[in-house]
């Protein structure tokens, strides 16, 4: 696979029928766009160049940003041998292949960059097997990945590397490649400024994708320039990044999260909305609003987790798209809704404190008594009938005997939770005049 970002005067003649982003590859670090935090001078991958010795690294960045191009000039610019390997199509023997080779051109003199592409794919015993060689120096690994090296990469790999992380192309460097693209074809693309926006802004920040699509509008003869609509009929649509077993998915749904949690339904619904458009499953979105309904709102608004389960009933009801106006609405009630995590709350202090007791026994006088034997060990004497008592309150204890009450729950001062706090309060002072009392 290879990567773009060059001007094409100091590349060599490239084949007439070269993809456009194989003929517009940098042929110098400087030439790579959109990295200059990395390859800058001041940069981390500037700096090791300009020492003239490489660590190993892993480039984290998304899909065409240019991972290959950096690895493949990495080695140019230091004068080392370069080996790339893709984890798709290498397995172990590729690998040993791979090694055997670096050791030999070690005994010539000359140090290996062993650049693998996809490292993530390889399993844990793959990426194990790259330590001895990384840690005796017999290659320099640089790998490539677009997932989080943190969830698909071995600690002791990691350990032994520097996490590069690349950043997706802004619109100015995706307006440069069109620049470099059409000083290589040595004409302007036929589409108006307008189109040209959208081109840019339909690539989502990956480079090679626009370089393809740019190659598509060369192909081509129109009499006038193509305007938005027009271009859009003629080139496919890139789908946005997102693989739902991966980091992307995770960031997508924290987005949504705490959008709603910070009471913005712009943001979330817009979160939301990248979610579905990338194929989210729309059950799985709805799963997340209902948990977010009891975690976040809970008794501030009661009606949250009613308004999440009736979008989950419309959905499957009516189906998409129809059905996603009901998550919609209930994405929006939510972020409009009162906030309070105290039932959250509530359920992480009860828990902890029940394993923290055991299996203390409940207090005799609210057991039931079905039998003569249990009424005789007093089971159920003395328990206050609540119904019978004044105000429906009888202020009677609930706690095992060995557990002093606990106030597991604290409604905050938000929504229909003040109603609670009221109520609350009521009782407890109720509770205190019949222990006063004597009751």
């Amino acid at each position: 696979m290879s990567d773009l970002f060059g001007s094409q005067e100091q590349q060599e003649i490239p084949k007439a029928n070269a993809p456009l982003a194989d003929r517009l590859r940098p042929a110098s670090l400087g030439e790579v766009i959109g990295q200059e935090h990395l390859t800058g001078p001041d940069g981390a991958i500037g700096r090791m160049v300009a020492a003239g010795t490489l660590s190993s690294m892993i480039l984290w960045g998304p899909p065409g940003t240019g991972k290959t191009s950096i690895a493949r000039l990495l080695a140019d610019a230091v004068g080392m041998h370069y080996k790339p390997i893709s984890a798709v199509f290498s397995g172990v023997a590729d690998l040993k292949k791979a090694f055997a080779e670096a050791e030999t051109m070690a005994r010539t003199g000359k140090q290996t960059l062993l650049f693998v592409d996809e490292i993530h794919r390889f399993n844990r015993a793959q990426q194990d097997g790259f330590l001895p060689f990384v840690e005796s120096g017999v290659v320099t690994l640089v790998g490539a990945t677009t997932e989080n090296p943190s969830f698909e990469l071995n600690a002791a790999l990691l350990s032994r590397t520097q996490v590069m992380v690349l950043r997706r192309l802004d619109d100015e460097a995706l307006g440069t490649l069109l620049d470099r693209a059409e000083a290589a074809e040595q004409r302007k693309l036929p589409i108006t400024e307008d189109a040209r926006s959208a081109l840019i802004s339909s690539a989502d920040g990956d480079g090679r994708f626009l370089l393809n699509q740019a190659s598509t509008l060369f192909s081509i003869y129109v009499e006038n320039p193509l305007d938005p609509a027009g271009m859009a009929a003629l080139l496919q649509k890139r789908m946005p990044v997102y693989d739902k077993d991966r980091e992307g998915h995770y960031n997508l749904i924290s987005a949504l999260h705490k959008s709603l949690r910070g009471s913005d339904p712009q943001a979330a619904l817009y979160w939301m909305a990248r979610m579905l458009v990338a194929g989210e499953e729309p059950l799985y979105v709805l799963r997340r609003l209902v948990r977010f309904a009891s975690e976040d709102i809970g008794l501030a608004d009661p009606q949250a987790l009613v308004q999440c389960l009736a979008a989950k009933d419309a959905y499957e009801f009516l189906g998409s798209p129809e059905g996603e106006l009901a998550i919609v609405q209930a994405c929006l009630y939510l972020a409009t809704a009162p906030k309070s995590n105290s039932a959250y709350k509530a359920q992480k202090a009860a828990w902890k404190l029940a394993r923290e007791t055991g299996s203390l026994m409940p207090p005799a006088h609210i057991l039931n008594a079905p039998t003569k034997l249990m009424k005789d060990i007093g089971y159920g004497k003395g328990y206050a009938y609540d119904h019978d008592a004044d105000e429906g309150f009888s202020g009677a204890n609930y706690w095992p005997e060995e557990v002093k009450p606990a106030s597991l729950y604290q409604p905050v001062e938000r929504g229909f939770e003040r109603k609670v706090i009221e109520r609350l309060n009521y009782w407890e002072n109720l509770r205190k005049s019949i222990n006063n009392n004597g009751g």
